[in-house]
């Protein structure tokens, strides 16, 4: 939230399907409402984004989702993002997210099935990379799965480890980030089941399970998570496909509420949030129900950090769509929708 308490938010989109770039929105405190306050365009697929605070102010970074993967940063500080460098080679192609780590900026490339690491100045400007850690395998798949395709990279909770997701290998990776060298160095990897296209993951407040979403296969796997040891161990999986659905679906996006009691997904195909319940150490996930995202193809899921709402980033439809969580069954409704054309991604500040 800005010192004003009305909140600002970011929206990536996808600008070769008519995306318009990054799109600046106000968020309303009170109802979640978001009003386009402007565009940041000049960067060809900023379809993820992360923010992060520095000590000259919050920044903003994006990919640039294309065959020669880049990331933008801009200082937004005022009320007019500024551009605080040239777009910084990853040395991958089709870069799907990014996160910052122990100083440094991660980028999951898809395409080349890699994580890159670009050290951050003083002001959080991204440096030339200082590493890429190449993946290696393949899965089941004939169509998705020749090779690998690094989805998702995030630091676990206590910032030791870094985690990157692989659709193509049905595996997660657990690094060790040297903070001085900025070289990631591989330290075990963990083998879900084949076919299941792992995408992303998302933690337990607790820091002891992990929750991993696949995309081919319609599940969420429930993994406990070793911090000390380093070690992710998958204990269970729950379908995600609903009673009476049919036709192809495609997860995209784990969130966990800030109590620990709820998993929610959104499902493209269906085009649904899965609400998923949690027993009270995080370890069992029952669906117990699957409702409208209220658009089409949502490609991200977001929480507010209030904990009360939800952002889908519709981009089948091109709007992001708001909902409110019911406290107490953890089940959202929606509240209303902004047109943002090809939306790909939301984060908050």
């Amino acid at each position: 939230m800005d010192d004003k308490g009305t909140g600002r938010a970011f929206i990536g989109s996808f600008t070769s399907a008519g995306g318009l770039g990054i799109v600046e929105a106000a968020v309303d405190p009170a109802t979640g409402a978001l009003t386009e306050t402007g565009v940041v365009d000049g960067v060809v697929n900023p379809s993820y984004l992360a923010v992060e605070r520095t000590g000259a102010g919050p920044v903003l970074y994006a990919v640039s989702e294309t065959t020669q993967g880049a990331v933008v940063a801009y200082d937004i500080d005022g009320p007019v993002p500024r551009p605080i460098c040239a777009p910084v080679s990853v040395h991958g192609q089709a870069p799907t997210h990014l996160a910052v780590a122990r100083g440094h900026l991660l980028t999951a490339n898809y395409d080349s099935g890699s994580v890159t690491v670009l050290p951050l100045a003083a002001d959080g400007t991204p440096q030339a990379a200082s590493d890429v850690l190449r993946h290696e395998g393949r899965g089941p798949d004939p169509a998705r799965q020749l090779g690998p395709h690094a989805h998702h990279v995030l630091p676990d909770p206590s910032g030791r480890w870094v985690l990157s997701v692989d659709l193509g290998t049905d595996s997660v990776r657990i690094c060790s980030l040297n903070a001085q060298s900025g070289k990631l160095t591989l330290h075990g990897e963990t083998a879900l089941r084949p076919g299941t296209g792992p995408r992303h993951l998302a933690f337990h407040p607790a820091g002891r399970h992990a929750y991993v979403l696949g995309e081919l296969e319609p599940t969420v796997i429930v993994c406990r998570w070793d911090e000390a040891a380093g070690v992710l161990e998958p204990v269970g999986a729950t379908l995600l496909f609903p009673d009476g659905a049919d036709g192809a679906v495609s997860p995209s996006a784990p969130v966990v509420s800030h109590d620990g009691r709820h998993v929610w997904a959104a499902v493209r195909g269906t085009d649904t949030i899965a609400v998923l319940a949690l027993d009270a150490v995080g370890e069992q996930a029952d669906l117990i129900a699957s409702v409208p995202c209220g658009g089409r193809w949502p490609r991200d899921l977001v929480l507010h950090p209030s904990g009360t709402r939800l952002y889908a980033a519709n981009e089948g439809s091109g709007d992001v769509t708001w909902l409110d969580v019911d406290s107490a069954t953890g089940i959202p409704h929606r509240a209303g929708s902004l047109s943002v054309p090809a939306a790909s991604n939301v984060v908050f500040v």
